[in-house]
């Protein structure tokens, strides 16, 4: 199929999850997400980007060339970065050739600073550091967090994580200095650590962030008996009987990093990082399903039932298009950038291929692309991460609380076929619901009228259905009512209208408003699209 006008051409121990869900959602046109290119040309041979051997060689001769210690210090990282910048440079070309290979070239940058590293660590061991002669304490060297991943944008940091059973005697730390000297001479941007396995266990359970980054370690150098044995304590000691607790640390971290980048997925300079929608968001369900369920990839999260056929497809496009976007943001920039401000969003989209159409710029073109892949991305994180809280979070009360849930209950009655699951609003019977369609209209006053959250499982059944939302629908008098009750009279709407635009139900029940969802005008006075400005001043006026 050809893309749309505007748009370029060209691990734990494992439990096993609730059975897969059925039904895929049928967006409309206006309302889906972009399809994303796939790459078209062959990327190079890692062989062509480095080869591991002449590097070896390269840094040999380096070495023997100086006299003094800190001379062939200084020559050692001239030659290992004359390769590294030509094995980059390959990598790049190619990504700026096939924008959309990005998937490819994140690996790619990450193998091209494996091999740099091993090559340096070998140097390290060897003629650069005399006082490292014989054996010194036995350590690993490990890559963690994105690192970790083989993960790595263009100008990525490099995290590493030095591991031992014992602590470094004055050798290892010999070996250790002269290559992180060798590193920062390259001008490479390298966070570190240097613990042992009991001290790497224990910051682990006091501090989740690094438990987080240790999760996806990943063996670069050294002893591979250390890296073994720490990756059996670490499922042992961090991951058994701690997965409500990681999972709560994971949604509270999720919020808060929501609230610091700005509570809205519309803001028209987004973070495409750590922004809401963004790849933190899917980076954060590959943690927790990693951590939870010893699930690696999207494949493995469709065989266990954790995604739909669908949800996988989208997820793995939604990472396709990030990916993209972030790479080409860090080449355009030519350093680590996040931040998708105005002047590198026209960039960007000309280095996608987005082209002028329709009385609308290129620029608008990509952006709409953006927050519509972030929507689904939002979609997908807050169901599957509502299932995973409700599954390992959620505990049976005690008296009190079952006394102030019947109160509850004896305070707000919920309308026939609705009913409450897991603390929030669901639909009873899918296949009668459905039956008429103005129950989708339902569904959101009902959440208004009661003040619950609607159910992941329900938001999944509605885009599933949204197909039922046709004309005879639309000139239905007690959709009207419904919708206009929904406006007028259960107090500020903005929370179910936000939601039924993200669903697409906003869109389908009013066609008109399908234009401008995700719409960005391109200029310095809007903060946000044009439909969450809508929904924004709807919210004012409702106040």
């Amino acid at each position: 199929m050809s893309a749309p006008e505007g748009r370029p051409g060209g691990a734990a121990t494992a439990e096993r999850p609730a059975a897969r869900p059925a039904a895929a959602p049928a967006l409309p046109a206006a309302l889906a997400p972009p399809e994303v290119p796939e790459p078209r040309l062959t990327p190079p041979p890692d062989a062509e980007i480095l080869d591991p051997e002449a590097l070896r060689a390269a840094i040999a001769a380096a070495a023997a060339a100086a006299a003094e210690p800190e001379a062939r210090r200084r020559a050692v990282a001239q030659a290992a970065a004359e390769a590294r910048q030509a094995g980059f440079a390959r990598i790049s070309a190619h990504l700026e050739a096939d924008p959309w290979s990005a998937i490819w070239a994140r690996g790619a940058y990450a193998r091209l600073a494996d091999a740099v590293i091993g090559a340096l660590f070998e140097a390290a061991r060897g003629p650069l550091a005399p006082e490292a002669a014989g054996s010194g304490t036995p350590f690993a060297l490990l890559a963690v967090g994105g690192y970790g991943r083989a993960e790595m944008a263009p100008y990525s940091d490099i995290d590493l994580l030095v591991l031992s059973e014992a602590p470094l005697d004055a050798a290892a730390k010999a070996t250790v200095e002269t290559l992180l000297y060798l590193l920062w001479d390259m001008k490479l941007k390298v966070g570190h650590a240097a613990r042992t396995i009991d001290e790497a266990i224990r910051f682990g359970r006091e501090d989740h962030t690094i438990r987080t980054a240790m999760l996806e370690h990943r063996l670069i150098a050294g002893d591979e008996t250390i890296a073994r044995r720490f990756g059996q304590r670490f499922r042992r000691e961090l991951v058994r009987g701690s997965r409500a607790e990681f999972i709560e640390a994971k949604l509270a971290e999720r919020a808060e990093r929501h609230r610091r980048q700005g509570a809205y997925r519309f803001m028209v300079e987004p973070n495409l990082k750590e922004g809401k929608g963004g790849l933190r968001d899917l980076q954060s369900l590959m943690w927790l399903t990693r951590f939870v369920y010893g699930i690696g990839t999207t494949a493995e999260m469709e065989e266990r039932g954790l995604l739909r056929p669908d949800e996988r497809a989208l997820f793995d496009a939604a990472e396709r298009f990030l990916w993209a976007v972030r790479c080409q943001l860090h080449l355009a920039a030519g350093r680590a950038v996040e931040q998708l401000t105005f002047d590198m969003q026209v960039e960007v989209a000309r280095r996608l291929g987005y082209r002028d159409h329709g009385g609308r710029r290129a620029v608008e073109h990509f952006m709409q692309d953006y927050f519509r892949v972030a929507t689904r991305v939002g979609d997908l994180t807050r169901i599957l991460l509502t299932q995973l809280e409700a599954r390992h979070v959620k505990r049976p009360p005690g008296v009190g609380g079952m006394l102030a849930e019947a109160g509850r209950r004896l305070r707000v009655r919920l309308r026939p076929g609705f009913r409450r699951r897991e603390g929030r609003l669901d639909i009873r019977d899918p296949e009668s619901f459905f039956a008429d369609p103005v129950n989708i209209l339902r569904l959101f006053d009902e959440g208004l009228r009661t003040g619950l959250l609607i159910h992941p499982e329900a938001m999944r059944q509605v885009q599933a259905h949204l197909h039922l939302i046709d004309d005879r629908m639309r000139r239905d008098p007690e959709a009207a009512r419904i919708f206009f009750r929904l406006l007028l009279e259960r107090g500020n709407p903005e929370r179910s209208l936000r939601r039924m635009n993200e669903l697409g139900v906003l869109g389908a029940y009013i066609p008109e408003f399908q234009p401008v969802v995700a719409m960005m005008q391109f200029n310095m006075y809007h903060r946000y699209t044009v439909d969450e400005h809508t929904i924004q001043c709807i919210s004012v006026l409702a106040g």
